[in-house]
């Protein structure tokens, strides 16, 4: 699933370009027992299946031993939610670990004594951690210097400076009569930026004043 997701658009180019190396590790690989079971019952008779620790900490330990990381990240709904700001945070890392949950989540004691960041896509519970890495991996390697063709592009994205993106219009310029603003016809970049501005200040008190908040 999560190298269907990687292997195309932006994450496959930054990859063909050398600019990040993306490595899926399996953690049954790691596993100790006959059948490779990375899973077994809760304690205290809860639903669910719990993933072990044990697996989970060889293979943390196994990657760690080949290089430093600056993060050591589990996909959890209760983390820290995800946002630009971490994104552009991350973008300028060297090494990430990103732990996907799965079944009920994992042993506790993997939370408390190996993972350095939990976080969280949104407030919903997907079967497992693999999508919510995956959007966080897009979010992130698109901002590496490269990644796209223009780096501008990036940098006038919703949520950077904490607001919402402006209006993008192309050609044609009129279309069943819808017509493009005349100020991005005008040739006169220090007003179309000015318009821009306005435009991003106005989508976002009145589609994301939450936002504008945070910065106070």
């Amino acid at each position: 699933m999560f190298m269907g997701l990687v292997d195309c658009s932006i994450l496959k180019r930054a990859q063909d370009k050398s600019l990040v190396k993306i490595v899926v590790h399996n953690l049954r690989d790691y596993a100790t027992n006959k059948h490779r079971n990375v899973d077994d019952y809760p304690f205290g008779g809860e639903a669910g299946m719990v993933m072990q620790i044990e697996p989970i900490d060889n293979a943390i330990t196994a990657l760690k031993q080949q290089r430093n990381y600056d993060e050591i990240i589990y996909t959890s709904p209760d983390g820290e939610v995800f946002n630009q700001k971490i994104a552009n945070q991350m973008s300028v890392y060297e090494n990430i670990i990103i732990l996907c949950g799965h079944y009920k989540g994992i042993d506790y004691r993997v939370r408390e004594h190996l993972i350095t960041r939990e976080i969280s896509i949104g407030d919903y519970v997907l079967t497992g951690g693999e999508l919510a890495a995956a959007v966080m991996a897009d979010a992130i390697v698109r901002l590496i210097p490269g990644a796209i063709g223009d780096e501008q592009s990036a940098l006038s994205d919703s949520f950077q400076d904490n607001l919402l993106a402006p209006p993008v219009y192309t050609r044609p310029a009129e279309y069943k009569g819808w017509k493009v603003p005349d100020i991005l016809l005008s040739g006169h970049q220090a007003k179309i930026d000015e318009w821009k501005l306005h435009q991003a200040i106005e989508r976002t008190e009145r589609l994301r004043p939450d936002l504008l908040k945070s910065e106070e």
